[in-house]
Parts: structure tokens; sequence; C-alpha cells
């Protein structure tokens, strides 16, 4: 959002007790904010600052928006970025009336577009876009910097697989985890990288334990230079709708292993830009790591792929021109 609102050069509205206030304070860019439900004062804001256009991506914004724009004098139209699955009908009275609202959703994979047109009844269904989440490019850092970053955490020559976000089991930390646990089992001084902040206490004490001999690094705000010294990346979630860290990774020029559930089948091209890998197959990731650790050809392949597909497939700039584009449709149309 907050890279949306500088490039559309919008305004920005936040929840009063948004975390996001903290980046646009970084990067001074003026906001807005606003008591959860209070649509009335949207509705002022709307009014007062002649808007057009509401762009939003939580779902549980939607009621707000949907009830500023009737309350409002301008009556907006509405768009959203959705980024998360869609898994049962929206038929009943309440979704009706929120979606007959909503002039258009933005989906962010194709398998996001696909349930939005299958749940949504097509009477009261929006336009349905797709448009892929890109990425920055990232800055390369030197190898001082490496080195400054690998004795932080007392690495060493170790073969280094790393796996980011919040920690809680569906991100599925254990698997990784396990997998490289195999890994030194074979006799492969390998460590797993853990980058994110804690969702589920328990689960990390549990994983600390077990795993003694891995780094848990909790949140950080330089994850891209983590995944600088790593040698892979591992997305293991269940089922991520998307999966930014893969493209994230792919823009640092890293190998990337994804679930071969949900968004990763559109991000990776198996064996081309990277691996995809059966969570449900005993020691199908611990293979897949198995290979890339011994063949460092077929890893630096993979790694250089990828970062060419994301360049061109998941780029921010494209990403944020097409929803520019889509924008200003209905600008047009008002």
């Amino acid at each position: 959002m907050k890279d949306l609102t500088i490039e559309l050069k919008a305004m920005a509205v936040i929840g009063k007790n948004s975390r996001l206030d903290s980046y646009f304070d970084k990067n001074k860019i003026s906001y807005l904010k606003l008591k959860k439900r209070a649509f009335l004062n949207l509705a002022k804001i709307i009014d007062k600052n002649e808007i057009d256009i509401i762009h939003l991506h939580w779902t549980k914004d939607l009621p707000i928006a949907v009830l500023a724009k009737l309350f409002s004098k301008r009556k907006p139209k509405i768009i959203q970025t959705r980024h998360m699955h869609m898994t049962r009908f929206k038929d009943d009275f309440y979704h009706k009336f929120l979606y007959k609202n909503l002039d258009a959703i933005i989906a962010v994979t194709k398998l996001v577009k696909k349930q939005l047109e299958e749940f949504i009844p097509l009477e009261v269904r929006p336009k349905i876009f797709e448009s892929y989440i890109g990425a920055k490019d990232f800055q390369e850092i030197s190898q001082e910097k490496k080195n400054e970053l690998k004795e932080k955490y007392n690495i060493k020559d170790e073969f280094l697989v790393s796996i980011v976000g919040r920690i809680e089991i569906p991100k599925g930390q254990h698997l990784v985890l396990e997998a490289v646990k195999n890994l030194r089992e074979k006799g492969i001084n390998a460590k797993t990288l853990v980058i994110g902040h804690t969702m589920d206490e328990n689960y990390l004490e549990k994983l600390k334990n077990i795993y003694k001999e891995d780094i848990f690094t909790g949140f950080v705000n330089n994850a891209s230079e983590l995944m600088q010294i790593s040698n892979c990346l591992v997305l293991a979630t269940k089922k991520e709708t998307f999966g930014l860290v893969l493209i994230e990774a792919m823009k640092c020029g890293i190998c990337v292993l994804g679930n071969n559930k949900g968004g990763p089948l559109e991000i990776i091209e198996d064996n081309r830009s990277g691996l995809l890998f059966d969570d449900e197959k005993e020691n199908d990731l611990f293979e897949k790591l198995l290979l890339i650790q011994k063949d460092e050809e077929l890893r630096k392949t993979l790694a250089q792929n990828g970062k060419n597909r994301a360049k061109e497939i998941f780029d921010s700039k494209k990403q944020f021109d097409e929803i520019k584009n889509i924008l200003e449709k209905f600008q047009n149309l008002i």
C-alpha cells in the first residue's frame, strides 16, 4: 500500500491501530487515520477531497468502504486487490450487498481469479482483473557486508537454507528444519536460517529445542540481505495464495523452492526457474535440497532463470502500471 500510494500519488487512509504508519512516516508520506467502522468519517473524506476511486486490499475493510460510498455525495467506484483465496459461495444477502456495490476486483493470481468467478454470483459479480504482485529490484550487498552478516549469525561455510515469514505452523518452518536436519545426518554441513516475527511462541520454542544447530533471527528489516547470504530459499506454506517472498528471493538471485500448491505453481517453472516439492510426499523437500546442494551448476542455473523470470513477469513497476491502467479506466467512466 505504501509503494502504491507513492506511485499513484494517492491519498492514503489507514486504520487507527494500523502498523502502516511507521512505513509512511519513514518515507515522509502524508496519511489520514480512521477509527474502526468509522464509515461516516470516510464518507466526509471522500466528499471533501473529491475522491472518485477507493482502492483497498483487506477484505475486512470492504463494509466500511461500501457504507462510506453509499453515505457520500460523490458515490466513488470501489476497487479491491484480492490477495486471499475464496473458498465458498458468497450468495447470502450480506455478501451480495457488498459485491453489488464493489466495482472491480484485481486478483493476484489466475487461481484467485477463477475462484472469484466461481463463488461470486453472476448478478452481483464485479469486473474481475488479474495482476501479479511484483517486487522491486534489490540492491546487491558487498562481500564485506555478507561477511559481516555471517559473522553476526556465526555462519561459516554451511549450505544455508532460508525461510522467511511469520513463525507459525501453517508457514511450515518445521518442514524446512527437518529437511535440513536430514542433510546434516547425511554428513552435509547445512543450517536453516529462520527469518520472521513470532506468531506462535509455543511453536517457536518447540522448534528451538529440537533444532538447536539452526538460526532463528526473529523479525528483521534486512530480509533481502539475509537472502543474499543464503544458498536457497524455501516457501513451505501449505497453500500460499501467492508467495511474494519467492519473487523477492528470485530478484536477489538465489535458488527458490516452493510447495506445489497455490501461488508457487504460477511463480516457479519446475526444474527451470526453481523447484517445486510435495509436502505430502515423505522426504521430497530433503531430496530437492540434496539435489541443489550437490549440483552447484544446477543451483546457479535455476537462480539465474528465476531472476530473469522475476524481472520479466513479477516486477513492481509492471504491477503498478497495470493497476494504474485499471483505475484510470474506471475514472474515465465517471
